[in-house]
């Protein structure tokens, strides 16, 4: 009974104390031990990432990362976090207001609390810790959205011309069609695709053609910007792009000019007249050159450090037409032609019309994944083809090196049937 008493009494004391509490406000001190300044990085909370939900308001500022406003988490060879600092630069933001730090202060792209920050894991990434933010988000990704929050916030001149419609076509149509395939000219063969692109070749192709559509956006050049004599979101968007075309479409065509006419006119006016665009693009080289260079990042990528350099052969010619041949099936990307030694009563070769390093099959890489899948699919096309002779089916044959019997080092597919072939494997 004693102890029920005292039971009771406990409670009466807690709620009689939760009671002041609510009417007083009063709360009760928290004690934790501070953490290291090791450790101080890695304390975000991990939650499910989702573009829903919006990060907590408290999530950077428990880090102690920065004071500011702003975060914007970027790297100095980001070309499409470069747009941001442009307009940073242009428009005198103080570092109190935004403050730029690597993402490797919250663990790196893929770590679980930049995530929170950017679903995606790529630069840059803008945190808000304004006392006074509105938006009811707490971090924006992308940086055409990051682009046009600080124009707005941060309405001091230059205004970026934000509804210029030359402006924003040119801003558009670099991130719809630029920015998906700018990998092809930088990244591994294990990172294909480009976009819409199996192959780097392709991806190059279109890399190209789509400055070429941006040139004719541009027009004649006005003045020193894209929309004449003001600054627009244009010129912060496709200027640092260009920085990479010029440093690294070279490396995969020596012959052809990196940059159209216009754009070559414009990048150099920008490079000589315009200091804060000077800037951004020593920033942007300074990796490109002491880090990507140094460490002979191209030197494993296709037609940049690889190229096909092996002898032309009888295929050559007859792609060429100086050889004759009984072409069966040709589309942009294969050739197939009747064996002129048949093995078999149908008896068909494949071959791809860009030989792209492809001597042989083990010479096979992802970039090549297309190509060899367009090689089996016409086969099997071929292999069902009665008028060419076949009939339940077909053999289809892969010969590779000497060993297996390879006589044309241009990798090639033969397709035999007609009749029912031998078991045994010669």
């Amino acid at each position: 009974m004693k102890s029920n008493t005292n039971l009771s009494f406990l409670h009466l004391l807690q709620l009689l104390f939760y009671i002041i509490t609510i009417v007083s406000g009063f709360h009760l001190p928290c004690f934790h031990l501070p953490p290291s300044k090791a450790t101080r990085r890695q304390t975000l909370p991990t939650c499910q990432t989702s573009l829903t939900s919006p990060i907590p308001r408290t999530t950077l500022a428990s880090t102690e990362l920065s004071t500011s406003e702003h975060i914007l988490f970027d790297l100095p060879v980001s070309n499409n976090g470069a747009r941001c600092r442009i307009i940073l630069y242009k428009k005198g933001i103080r570092k109190d207001q935004v403050e730029i730090l690597s993402p490797a202060e919250v663990g790196g792209l893929k770590s679980s609390d930049y995530l929170n920050l950017n679903p995606a894991g790529l630069m840059p990434s803008l945190t808000i810790q304004k006392a006074d933010n509105p938006y009811g988000i707490n971090a924006i990704a992308e940086s055409d959205t990051i682009a046009r929050y600080l124009i707005s916030e941060y309405s001091d001149a230059p205004s970026f011309l934000p509804d210029h419609p030359k402006s924003n076509q040119i801003a558009r149509w670099h991130d719809m069609y630029l920015t998906p395939i700018q990998g092809c000219l930088y990244k591994p063969s294990s990172r294909l695709p480009f976009g819409n692109y199996a192959d780097r070749k392709s991806a190059i192709a279109a890399y190209r053609k789509n400055l070429e559509v941006i040139e004719g956006f541009v027009g004649d050049l006005t003045g020193l910007y894209l929309c004449g004599d003001d600054i627009s979101l244009a010129d912060a968007t496709l200027f640092p792009s260009l920085v990479f075309a010029t440093f690294m479409l070279p490396k995969f065509d020596h012959a052809q000019p990196a940059l159209p006419l216009t754009l070559t006119q414009y990048y150099n006016n920008l490079m000589a007249k315009d200091e804060v665009f000077s800037k951004v693009h020593d920033e942007i080289m300074s990796v490109l050159v002491d880090s990507w260079d140094a460490k002979n990042r191209w030197d494993d990528i296709w037609l940049a450090g690889q190229r096909d350099t092996a002898p032309g052969t009888i295929f050559d010619k007859i792609l060429s037409g100086e050889i004759p041949a009984s072409v069966v099936k040709e589309d942009d990307h294969i050739l197939a032609f009747k064996d002129i030694n048949p093995m078999a009563p149908a008896h068909i070769v494949i071959i791809p019309k860009d030989r792209s390093g492809l001597t042989n099959l083990r010479k096979a890489s992802a970039e090549h994944i297309d190509i060899l899948g367009r090689l089996l699919v016409t086969a099997g096309e071929i292999a069902k083809d009665a008028e060419l002779g076949f009939g339940d089916g077909a053999r289809i044959v892969i010969n590779d090196g000497n060993d297996g019997g390879q006589e044309v080092m241009h990798l090639h597919v033969h397709v035999l049937g007609g009749k029912k072939l031998d078991n045994k494997l010669g």
